[in-house]
C-alpha cells in the first residue's frame, strides 16, 4: 500500500490554500505548525489505511478513548434515512465517534456535512460532503447537499457550525442554524437529537473568547483542535441518543429558527 498519499502534509496544505501568497510563508512557520498539530502522531494512524466507518472506529481505538453510549435502542438505524443533529463540544472526537456508532449500526449508511479541510483526511473523505462556500467548489455545494438529503444515507450535522464555547459560565453551542430543519422537512426525514458530553481544555475556550472580543475573522481556536484531540487520549465521554422527532412536528406554529432552538434545547435535556 502507498501510505504516502494517506498522510497529511501541513506545508503543502497551507501553501495550496495561500495561492500566490505562498512564497511569503517561511518554512519554519509550517514546520512549527506540523509540530503543533502533532502531524507525526496523526500520520502514524493514517498510514494504517483505514477508511469510512472503520476509520472512525479506529480513531477512538488509537486515542484510547472510553465511551458510554446510551439510547441507541431509541433509533431505527436500519429504517428510513434520518437526520442526526448533535451539539459540538470537542470538534474532532465527537464527529468521528458519531460516524463510527451510526455507521456501524446502519451498515455504513452515513454521511457528514463537514468543513472542506477534512477532505485532506483520505480515510474520512468517503463519508464527507465538504462545505466550502468560497471558490469554484461553492457552485456545486447546494446540489451536493440536496443529493445527500435525497439519498438513503443518514446525515450527521452539527448545526452550530463551530465547536461549543464558554457562554455564561457553561460549555454550550452557539445558536443552531435552521438548515437541518428545512432540509429534513423537505425530504421527510425525522430528526434524532444527540447529546455528546465532553469538554475541551480551558485554553481552548480562552482563545475562542479572545477571538470574539478582538473580532478576528480567522478562527484561531480551530487550529487548536488537533492538539485538543491529542490531549484527550484516554478520556471518557458519554453519547446519548434521543428518540426520533417526526418531521411533521415542525409545522408553521414556529419559524425554522425557533424550531432549531427547540431541538437544541431538547438535545441539552438528554
Amino acid at each position: 500500500m502507498d501510505t504516502q498519499g494517506l498522510e497529511i502534509n501541513i506545508d503543502k496544505i497551507v501553501r495550496e490554500r495561500a495561492g500566490r501568497k505562498a512564497k511569503w510563508i517561511p518554512r519554519w512557520l509550517t514546520r512549527w505548525l506540523e509540530n503543533f498539530i502533532h502531524q507525526d502522531f496523526i500520520n502514524s494512524y493514517l498510514r494504517q489505511g483505514r477508511e469510512g466507518v472503520d476509520f472512525c472506529e479506529g480513531v477512538i481505538e488509537y486515542l484510547g478513548v472510553d465511551l458510554t453510549v446510551e439510547g441507541t435502542e431509541n433509533v431505527p438505524f436500519n429504517g428510513r434515512p434520518l437526520t442526526f443533529v448533535s451539539n459540538h463540544p470537542l470538534g474532532a472526537i465527537d464527529g468521528v465517534t458519531l460516524g463510527g456508532i451510526i455507521g456501524r449500526a446502519s451498515g455504513g449508511r452515513v454521511k457528514y456535512l463537514v468543513n472542506d479541510l477534512l477532505m485532506n483526511l483520505k480515510g474520512l473523505a468517503p463519508l464527507c460532503i465538504p462545505i466550502n462556500k468560497m471558490g469554484a467548489q461553492a457552485r456545486n455545494f447546494p446540489q451536493q447537499v440536496e443529493g445527500a438529503f435525497r439519498s438513503d444515507n443518514h446525515i450527521i450535522m452539527f448545526p452550530a457550525g463551530l465547536c461549543s464555547r464558554l457562554i455564561d459560565g457553561e460549555i454550550h453551542d452557539i445558536p443552531w442554524r435552521k438548515a437541518f430543519i428545512q432540509k429534513s422537512i423537505q425530504n421527510e426525514r425525522d430528526i434524532v437529537p444527540v447529546h455528546f458530553i465532553g469538554e475541551n481544555s480551558p485554553r481552548f475556550y480562552r482563545v475562542a473568547q479572545w477571538c470574539k472580543r478582538l473580532h478576528l475573522k480567522f478562527n484561531f481556536a480551530m487550529t487548536l483542535l488537533p492538539d485538543e484531540m491529542y490531549r484527550a487520549q484516554g478520556n471518557h465521554f458519554t453519547v446519548r441518543f434521543g428518540k426520533p422527532i417526526p418531521y411533521t412536528t415542525f409545522d408553521h406554529s414556529r419559524t425554522p429558527n425557533e424550531w432549531a432552538r427547540w431541538v437544541e434545547d431538547e438535545v441539552y435535556k438528554l
